[in-house]
């Protein structure tokens, strides 16, 4: 084994090929993840602020020549100094005992001191420096975990991976961490999962609800339609609008409306639509973009054919239809048999989803489970996400995802859940058949005569079960069940602007996360068109310039001109200003356009309209303390991490600052 002298002056040693494929070993690496990472982990204390480490290194074959003694150093979490660290090679083996001390302490080498009768880790540990999506990672029983304890780690994350704040939030304050389970855990396939979505929902429209057959021959775009739209019920269009609810964009049905008449529709009345409910339905959940598409191909259908629909059919009543078939298709299981059948078909797999709730756990915090899926298809989902799940529409192999969670509700009806004085009953589920049990704020309830389950019967010794699952109940059994004292202890993390983020932080004082999948590919997009946003903005900057001379020309002509060849050369500068200004302009709507079409043909960027933001993006901003695309882009932050918001700028601000 040779040695090379690594940075900061760490010994780094590379293995040969046959060990280690010529992948350096960084002893920090090595260091950081054994005395911050897996729980297995014994440590023994010396004496005041130092610690040593007793771990074997399975990995080295008995034969590979380890140096006797090294040093060297590592930054602790939290910590501003670094901990010094002294490795001894045990004689005759192949583990190495590791002391590490503050920098206020002294050095401690003497491998002597460690505690003999430490446990030892059975499996073997596979350290590696390697990159994963641009990130050192240690390798750990075949998973890879990011080194978030890297000092540098937020300089290197990727854009894509960012969590963005709109409300400082330290971490440290976070007792229990809650995730919501679909397009938040469970990431899926839209050209799939929203495809099955669409053909239920049609063929529940013909052989339930009466619709012509010729539906069933209807295609599905699913890259069509976007989150952040509002369905007018009444006149069948759809609407994109800014953060000051102004319409920017807006389709009946396919077919796009002129400007003069979205603005004689929506900007030429005495009072400002709220564009909520009743009259409107948001599209502000992943789940809605099939039934969006099928309401617009249906008022295509009214327009062209309204003898193929049934007689007096409005546009309110298309929706409610829709809205119908989409309930009957998730309530008959047909989908959820589809998605048990073949997870992979339907859900993305993502590896890190473990990682992250073990990085979690390890940190102390608990960790809960709150989602509208009943348990059946709860876990058939938790467990291919985990890694592990039964094909063919079989049950899953085992309960091993409990052991990530404390808590687990599932059939919550959010939002309402969040209401504390919604008085749902809370049920205890046996994992084993399904059926549930009565409960007193999650003690069971004693049986007359014995029959049905009995107290305490949930879950048995001989079942080895990782945390008690629910089903029902509301945020008040929650918080009694994890022992939470305030609302602003919890962090949740969801998908749906209102069923997840709004009511949680609105009503409890929860912390939140929101998860935008939408937003990575924003971002690349966003990267891409640097260049057109800044001759974007030039181009606005050259009009308000130009239009301001023209008025000020024009006032003189009109008030301080009396001369008239100065009047005649005013008018003609006036004239040229003109033509400049169309042509300006006219630069700006095709710039303006073009920067539109390249997010997405029809709406454009997803958090902007214009140079607006959008309804949904002000939305996020209000109510989303953090937002990222994937929610196992926590594992690249430290759980104690103290996110901070960027400075708030006002417009008389941006041209100072």
């Amino acid at each position: 084994m040779n040695a090379c002298q690594g940075n900061a002056g760490l010994t780094t040693f590379k293995p040969q090929k046959e060990y280690f494929n010529h992948i350096p070993v960084n002893m920090t690496s090595l260091l950081s993840s054994l005395m911050y990472g897996p729980r297995s982990l014994v440590r023994t204390q010396l004496y005041s602020n130092t610690a040593a480490y007793l771990f074997p290194i399975c990995l080295l074959a008995p034969a590979m020549q380890i140096p006797t003694r090294f040093s060297g150093h590592c930054w602790r979490k939290n910590r501003d100094s670094p901990i010094f660290f002294s490795c001894t090679r045990l004689a005759n083996s192949s583990r190495i005992a590791v002391a590490a001390a503050d920098s206020s302490d002294a050095h401690t080498n003497d491998g002597s001191m460690l505690n003999e009768g430490a446990n030892r880790m059975e499996e073997p540990i596979h350290i590696s420096d390697t990159l994963f999506e641009h990130h050192q990672t240690v390798n750990l029983y075949g998973r890879k975990f990011p080194l978030w304890i890297s000092r540098d780690s937020d300089r290197n994350t990727d854009t894509r991976k960012k969590i963005f704040c709109n409300r400082s939030l330290n971490m440290k304050s976070i007792v229990a961490i809650g995730f919501d389970m679909d397009y938040t855990l469970a990431q899926y396939r839209p050209e799939t999962f929203e495809t099955l979505a669409y053909n239920g929902t049609v063929k529940k429209l013909v052989y339930n609800l009466g619709y012509s057959k010729e539906l069933l021959q209807w295609k599905f775009d699913w890259r069509y339609m976007v989150r952040g739209l509002v369905l007018d019920k009444k006149r069948g269009n759809i609407l994109k609008m800014d953060r000051h609810k102004y319409v920017k964009v807006a389709y009946h049905g396919f077919k796009e409306m002129l400007r003069e008449d979205r603005f004689a529709t929506y900007g030429n009345t005495l009072l400002q639509e709220s564009f909520d409910e009743p009259d409107y339905a948001l599209i502000d959940t992943l789940f809605s973009l099939a039934e969006a598409y099928l309401f617009a191909q249906l008022v295509e259908l009214k327009d062209a054919h309204p003898q193929k629909l049934p007689a007096g059919t409005a546009y309110s009543q298309i929706y409610k239809d829709v809205r119908a078939a989409v309930d009957l298709c998730h309530r008959d299981g047909t989908m959820k048999q589809a998605v048990a059948s073949n997870p992979s078909k339907f859900i993305h797999e993502d590896q890190m989803i473990v990682p992250m709730l073990k990085m979690l756990r390890n940190s102390g915090r608990m960790t809960f489970l709150v989602t509208n899926s009943l348990w059946d298809y709860t876990h058939v989902v938790m467990n291919y996400l985990c890694g592990k799940c039964g094909g063919s529409g079989t049950a899953p192999h085992d309960d091993k995802w409990l052991d990530y969670f404390d808590v687990v509700i599932t059939g919550s009806s959010k939002p309402g859940f969040f209401k504390d004085e919604n008085r749902v009953p809370l049920f205890e589920v046996d994992i084993r058949t399904g059926m549930l049990q009565n409960t007193d704020n999650g003690t069971p309830l004693a049986q007359i005569g014995g029959s049905g389950l009995s107290p305490g019967s949930l879950p048995q010794k001989e079942v080895k079960q990782g945390c008690r699952v629910f089903q029902g109940g509301n945020v008040g059994h929650l918080h009694q069940l994890l022992s939470i004292e305030a609302g602003s202890q919890v962090l949740y993390v969801g998908d749906h602007i209102y069923g997840d983020i709004l009511r949680s932080k609105k009503q409890l004082g929860w912390r939140t996360m929101l998860v935008v999948p939408e937003l990575e590919r924003e971002l690349e997009l966003i990267c891409e068109s640097k260049d057109i946003h800044k001759e974007f903005r030039w181009l606005r900057q050259q009009r308000d310039l130009i239009d301001d001379k023209i008025q000020w020309l024009k006032w003189a002509l009109k008030y301080n001109v009396n001369d008239e060849e100065e009047q005649h050369q005013a008018s003609s500068e006036v004239n040229k200003l003109q033509v400049e200004i169309e042509r300006i302009c006219e630069l700006h709507r095709k710039t303006q356009r073009e920067c539109h079409e390249k997010f997405h043909k029809i709406w454009g960027q997803l958090l902007k309209t214009g140079y607006q933001n959008s309804r949904f993006a002000n939305q996020v901003e209000r109510f989303a303390c953090l937002y990222t695309s994937q929610v196992t882009n926590l594992c690249y932050y430290s759980p104690n991490k103290c996110y901070r918001t960027s400075e708030d700028c006002m417009p008389h601000e941006f041209d100072i600052l």
